[in-house]
């Protein structure tokens, strides 16, 4: 087992970690990746070395991600077939709980986090952001993370291939393997573990504008995707209702050609179900899906028209009201992704365990 830390301007909190790791499990390898923390933490560093552990040095800041894949390579390459459990190195996380969490990964599950209950003083703009990707992430996948920001998670060995091939350099990387892996059918164990914030959280590097860009940016096909849909729709639904007059077509004709379009972009770009297999069944399901929100669509529109609401307003609530179940049908019954299939939608296999 080894316990991988990136690190960025360490202070004296990553050495209270590894001396309370050493002292109680004294049989853990403990891996250090610097990314570029620069001349002032050389103290901090030299200490860690000091302390029987392996310190890998960026010449210069790359982000999170850069360093954790920096540290699995090495991990891959020096110790194949060690599991990886990885912490932060800010205090966040107790050194109970980091061994709680390679306790779990060792009886078998290949992915683990430890999960916080953000209970207790937490700041503001942590538990919204965990809050805002919560509900993100079980919209895009179906799979209900409660904690999408943590730094503590166990890998086990088999991965470690499949987690070099995950893109992103930053605090994106970490949210990109939680979505890649609910799309792949991954089981993903969810561990309670403390929730610690120090000073307010004033030692995080997360900044909130640029880092939020990022980590949101795996979910931008997912959202993209429905609202070119809806913007399609209402278009050509205002047209052929000022054409005709009626309504009954306007809606028919406006979900036909979007739904045209949906399907398309949602195969190729968002559920990555691109190759001819299943094509045939894939637009049977999302025929029966599309005529489902069709009649869905239209009687709530004649609702809210029949009682007096505008039609673009009436329009604005009926998607607000069905995108949700419509995306999640389409997650699960159109382009549903087996675990069996993993391996042909990653660019490295994930091996079984």
């Amino acid at each position: 087992m080894i316990v991988l830390i990136p690190a960025y301007e360490p202070d004296a909190r990553l050495l209270t970690l590894l001396d309370a790791l050493r002292a109680a499990a004294p049989q853990l390898t403990v891996l250090v990746v610097d990314d570029g923390s620069g001349a002032a933490s050389a103290p901090v560093l030299d200490a860690v070395r000091a302390r029987g552990c392996r310190v890998l040095t960026h010449p210069v800041n790359r982000g999170k991600g850069a360093a954790l894949r920096t540290g699995l390579a090495h991990v891959l390459e020096h110790a194949p077939g060690q599991d990886v459990v990885c912490a932060d190195s800010d205090g966040q996380h107790r050194p109970a709980d980091v061994l709680r969490v390679a306790a779990c990964l060792r009886d078998g599950p290949e992915l683990v986090l430890g999960v916080r209950g953000f209970t207790g003083p937490v700041p503001l703009r942590s538990r919204f952001g965990n809050a805002l990707t919560r509900t993100l992430v079980r919209l895009a996948t179906g799979t209900d993370v409660r904690d999408t920001q943590t730094g503590l998670r166990g890998y086990a060995a088999g991965l470690l291939p499949w987690l070099l091939s995950v893109p992103g350099e930053r605090f994106e990387y970490e949210l990109a393997v939680l979505l890649q892996a609910a799309r792949l059918g991954l089981p993903i164990d969810q561990l309670p573990i403390d929730t610690v914030y120090l000073a307010g959280n004033a030692s995080s590097h997360f900044r909130p504008v640029v880092d939020s860009l990022r980590v949101y940016g795996p979910l931008l096909p997912f959202l993209l995707s429905s609202l070119a849909a809806f913007a399609l729709d209402t278009a050509a639904l205002l047209v052929l209702h000022a054409v005709t007059g009626g309504l009954l077509l306007p809606v028919a004709g406006a979900r036909l050609l979007s739904a045209a379009v949906n399907f398309a972009v949602n195969r190729r770009l968002v559920f990555r179900a691109g190759g001819l297999d299943g094509l045939g069944r894939a637009a049977l399901r999302y025929g029966a899906l599309a005529t489902v929100l069709l009649v869905a669509n239209y009687g709530l529109l004649a609702l809210l028209t029949g009682a007096g609401l505008p039609l673009l307003a009436a329009k604005l609530v009926t998607e607000v009201s069905l995108v949700a179940a419509g995306y999640l049908a389409q997650r699960h019954l159109v382009f549903p992704r087996p675990a069996a299939a993993r391996a042909n939608a990653a660019e490295e296999p994930v091996p079984a365990r």
